[in-house]
């Protein structure tokens, strides 16, 4: 039987880097430790839920460029602030926003139901595999020495992120590059994955609200994943943030 308490424990462990918060004083994070999940394949109810996410996104970029929408420019400036070059390494909202048009990636119902709420509600949204973590996460600007196991031309290699780099992490090295560009293989979602861990990313101009609301629709979308799924919930802000609007 899944244990909430053993969740809570987890994300209570988790934590942001001043220097972080310095970088983007406006930034906030949602996560979910979520256990019970029963795995499976693509199915109908995925498949509704990609196309209206689909829909949504050519809704948004009808007569407009992708990075004129408010979240994604925001976070194109969150990529420069740390040397990151955001045409080249597109942060993971964007990079769905442009496979929308030709349609979202179809990969087992975990991932689809994540992609599509990402999509939804303009979040970047990360999704891992809770069984690969070492410790509690932390979102760092990296020294530059930290590891990050990853795939590169069909072959696994071990990279090092850039120095100052935010990245999330975990003791055993780097979980996530660029902040939420791309997810180590260590900690990937898998076609087995029973416990997960979700990262809701906003920055302004998205409020807390909106970010709430993301994080409450894919909570009652993973409620449906299994009989007895249970979810722990946590805020990550800087101290003092206040971001109330509707």
């Amino acid at each position: 039987m899944p244990d909430v308490k053993v969740l809570q424990e987890f994300l209570a462990g988790a934590w942001v880097d001043p220097a972080v918060f310095s970088l983007r004083p406006d930034y906030r994070a949602v996560l979910l430790a979520v256990d019970g999940l029963v795995p499976g394949a693509s199915n109908e109810a995925g498949e509704k839920l990609l196309q209206e996410a689909e829909a949504a996104a050519r809704a948004a970029l009808d007569g407009r460029g992708i990075e004129e929408l408010p979240h994604v420019a925001a976070w194109r400036e969150a990529y420069k602030s740390f040397g990151a070059k955001p045409q080249r390494t597109r942060n993971s909202l964007e990079a769905l926003l442009r496979r929308a048009s030709s349609g979202l990636p179809r990969v087992n119902r975990l991932t689809d139901l994540y992609n599509a709420v990402s999509v939804l509600h303009q979040v970047p949204l990360g999704g891992e595999d809770l069984a690969g973590y070492a410790g509690a996460p932390r979102l760092i600007r990296a020294a530059g020495t930290e590891s990050f196991d990853t795939v590169t031309g069909g072959d696994e290699v071990l990279e090092h992120p850039e120095p100052g780099e935010v990245v999330w992490g975990d003791d055993d090295g780097v979980t996530c590059r660029r902040w939420n560009w791309r997810q180590g293989r260590r900690t990937q979602l898998r076609d087995g994955t029973t416990k997960a861990l979700f990262i809701l990313d906003a920055l302004e101009p998205m409020t807390d609200a909106a970010l709430d609301s993301a994080a409450d629709d894919l909570a009652a979308r993973l409620k449906n994943l299994g009989l007895d799924v249970a979810i722990a919930r946590r805020r990550l802000a800087a101290p003092h943030h206040s971001n109330e609007g509707n």
